[in-house]
């Protein structure tokens, strides 16, 4: 007979976008159903980038400092919506960004990082035609980690 662990602490992965609030709801709600902390992360590209995910990122003439100076916004501000519906919910919270040319790594390092027993994240669905339905930073999540992950759609 299997025997299951609680799940006491849950990694709920934003990137700010609209899209990533339903992972945030779903994360929370599974949280205060299970009486689990949430640890909101944040994935900070290390430099800013003119093509890709992190385009938004880019502006010519944008100092190191610039860089960090928005990502570090940009990841407060995500972050802070988290621990809004936490707190709204009732739920213990973290925060916590982290710096990773990729960030479904980053996402798995930080779950590692804090021993989190359940990764929630949203399907983005902007990737590849072969992640089209889950997104290409979700998909790499599910092949990777090794700890249970939870996708909100």
């Amino acid at each position: 007979m299997a025997t299951s662990k609680r799940i006491r602490s849950i990694l709920v992965s934003t990137d700010g976008s609209g899209r990533a609030g339903k992972g945030i709801r779903e994360g929370v709600r599974l949280a205060r159903a299970l009486r689990a902390k949430v640890i909101g992360v944040y994935v900070i590209s290390p430099s800013p980038a003119a093509y890709g995910e992190h385009a938004h990122y880019y502006q010519a003439g944008l100092t190191p400092a610039d860089y960090r100076r928005y990502t570090r916004h940009a990841a407060s501000k995500a972050l802070d919506v988290l621990e809004s519906a936490a707190k709204k919910a009732g739920v213990r919270c973290a925060t916590r960004f982290v710096t990773d040319e990729k960030p479904w790594h980053g996402i798995l390092r930080a779950a590692r990082a804090t021993r989190a027993d359940l990764i929630v994240m949203a399907s983005h669905g902007r990737g590849a035609i072969s992640t089209l339905l889950l997104g290409s930073e979700t998909s790499r999540v599910l092949a990777q980690s090794k700890i249970p992950v939870l996708v909100a759609r």
